[in-house]
């Protein structure tokens, strides 16, 4: 038998290793939208008897049967600065399927996709799942090895948006930019130093698909992205100096690039 080339094996191993994750979700809202989730393989959850009243229809609807705690010995295995609000579940992570298949859109609208290079902190991909969903936006994309995993933290700040809204993680930014530029999307970078805004790059436009890149706050946009997007814009500020973090950036320029 010819022996597996490395990449093979570890593409392999890389996907058994996912199949078996987990992720504990905490705080009622974000345990609340994943019990009532059907996409949402839940395995274990844990309350205090508070938390039960509060979210019994969701518990019914769920099937599952809850572990009650003591809330001065809630041992679900959290950080300790978690606010969990007495209520943690432990779940698979979703699994929102192909690229190629997210992307097409629903077929009412032209779609929007957020592209995120190497923004690893969850509070900000939470807010942009959020900020997504608010807009409108088909999925967020970020990459395998250098974005934000699903994660309680993740899921508290999308406040109930990780159940509803798609979070992609490819392997590979720049391929994953050239292959949406191949169906048809045109991909801006967000780029504070770009000479053209969002408004401007999209006049006449607005009927495309378009895929919104943004990088982390500090480091912005690596140049390889900056080389393999169609354009670079610059959200249009009212004064000589603008600032915002990168959730906030990507609410505007949603706004900005609606339809």
């Amino acid at each position: 038998m010819a022996k597996k080339p490395k990449w093979v094996v570890e593409k392999e191993q890389a996907k058994k290793a996912r199949s078996a994750e987990t992720v504990w979700l905490f705080g009622l809202h974000a345990v609340r939208d994943a019990l009532v989730n059907p996409r949402r393989e839940k395995l274990r959850l844990i309350v205090t008897p508070n938390a039960q009243i509060k979210l019994a229809d969701a518990i019914e609807a769920a099937g599952i049967a809850p572990e009650i705690h003591d809330p001065r010995r809630f041992q679900a295995p959290l950080d300790p600065q978690s606010v969990h609000q007495g209520a943690a579940l432990e779940v698979k992570p979703l699994d929102w399927g192909r690229l190629a298949d997210v992307a097409l859109g629903d077929g009412t609208r032209p779609p929007r996709l957020v592209l995120l290079d190497r923004v690893t902190d969850p509070h900000n991909v939470g807010a942009i799942l959020r900020s997504a969903e608010v807009f409108g936006a088909q999925a967020v994309i970020g990459t395998l090895h250098h974005s934000a995993p699903e994660t309680g933290a993740l899921a508290k700040t999308a406040s109930g948006a990780l159940e509803r809204q798609p979070y992609l993680r490819e392997r590979n930014l720049a391929d994953t930019i050239r292959a949406l530029q191949e169906m048809g999307y045109l991909v801006f970078g967000l780029d504070g130093e770009a000479e053209g805004t969002v408004e401007e790059a999209l006049d006449g436009l607005r009927d495309r698909a378009v895929a919104l890149v943004l990088g982390a706050e500090g480091p912005g946009l690596r140049e390889k992205t900056k080389d393999t997007v169609d354009r670079l814009v610059r959200i249009d500020f009212a004064g000589g100096f603008g600032s915002l973090n990168v959730s906030n950036a990507a609410a505007v320029a949603l706004y900005a690039a609606r339809p």
